[in-house]
């Protein structure tokens, strides 16, 4: 059987970091899968160190704030060091159920997928985000497409599945701020092979989004930014 690490940065997660964690373990115990629930405290200013250490996961509490691609990638460099299977990245905020992890799993095994994303835009069921975050969303997945051939629905979702191959890689590199967009496109470079799964997501249960409303333009041309320069460093390095 696969061992699989699920991990969850947490930054400030007080409200709904326990409901996580004990989703994600209830989860295993009925389906009898191997998770093991890693959560990566990305020096909260709350209660969230001193909850996690309470519950019945793996808890890595970082000195300093990394930010979400720092905290994903001490939770994945964790996970290769440990020998998992699979690392499946599952928000602290209570966004992404815990019962659709098997869902992303089974199309890595079936698929055999080294990535798969799970996308809320496939079937359109569940919480939709706003209309501005929608707007970012089909922006990326254009310029996905337009660079790399890659076609992914719901680019920015941090429901995301990979392999023990990929694990190997983002050890060494991962990208720092809003990382997932951004992913695809070493992913896609690397020709690791990318699937996509629909998944049924909630609004947050608890938190504050990193992304505001006037912050989303902004948040659109910095990730343009760490696309394009991804993109040209790795097709001049090959």
């Amino acid at each position: 059987m696969k061992r699989i690490a699920a991990i969850v940065p947490a930054y400030n997660e007080e409200t709904a970091i326990s409901a996580v964690v004990n989703d994600i373990n209830s989860l295993a115990i009925s389906n009898q899968l191997l998770i093991d629930v890693i959560v990566v405290n990305d020096c909260s200013k709350d209660s969230t160190a001193e909850i996690i250490s309470k519950l019945n996961c793996i808890a890595l509490n970082l000195p300093i704030n990394l930010g979400i691609g720092g905290a994903v990638q001490t939770g994945f460099r964790y996970a290769f060091e440990n020998g998992y299977d699979y690392a499946v990245q599952i928000d602290g905020d209570g966004q992404h159920p815990a019962s659709e992890i098997p869902k992303i799993v089974n199309l890595a095994v079936t698929g055999g997928f080294d990535v798969v994303i799970g996308s809320r835009f496939i079937s359109n069921q569940g919480f939709q985000s706003s209309a501005m975050r929608r707007i970012g969303i089909n922006y990326f997945k254009w310029l996905n497409r337009m660079l790399v051939g890659t076609v992914i629905n719901d680019s920015t979702s941090g429901f995301r599945l990979i392999n023990r191959k990929v694990l190997e890689s983002v050890v060494e590199y991962y990208p720092d701020e809003y990382p997932e967009p951004e992913a695809i496109i070493i992913y896609s470079l690397n020709n690791f092979k990318i699937g996509e799964v629909s998944v049924t997501m909630k609004e947050r249960q608890g938190g504050v989004s990193s992304i505001g409303t006037f912050a989303s333009i902004y948040y659109m041309f910095k990730v343009t930014l760490a696309i394009i320069f991804t993109f040209t460093k790795i097709k001049f390095k090959k």
